[in-house]
């Protein structure tokens, strides 16, 4: 397969594959005229990165999780250590998120939004609280 086949196939854009080839996570094949020559294999290792692509995982934790997947000795252990420490990341991100939508919500009760100058969103922003 060419780069563009599985670029369709995968759902992944081709430079998004050529980023994953130059940082060493797939390893295409080359053709005697240098193009990209995809098997199988390398299709469902980009179906993997952009499965826990869309699921946050980084790069180097993407790298982490296709060594383990390769490793047919790896210990499930080790792979769910990995996932934990990324939903932990995640439910972070959640509680700092809802953190802010509960002070912005405030701050947007807080406003007449009205003519006057007078509004606590800029005032809240400014630190002249």
């Amino acid at each position: 397969m060419n780069i563009g086949d599985v670029s369709t196939r995968s759902g992944l854009p081709a430079k998004t594959i050529r980023y994953y080839e130059d940082i060493g996570l797939i390893k295409p094949q080359r053709s005697e005229n240098g193009y990209r020559c995809f098997v199988e294999a390398d299709l469902h290792k980009l179906a993997f990165l952009g499965r826990a692509r869309a699921l946050g995982f980084t790069i180097e934790d993407c790298r982490m999780l296709m060594a383990l997947y390769e490793d047919e000795s790896r210990a499930s252990g080790d792979v769910k250590q990995l996932a934990l420490e990324h939903l932990s990341k995640i439910e972070t991100k959640i509680a700092d998120l809802q953190a802010m939508r509960d002070t912005l919500t405030e701050l947007v009760h807080c406003c007449a939004g009205d003519n006057r100058p007078d509004c606590p969103i800029l005032k809240d922003l400014s630190g002249k609280v």
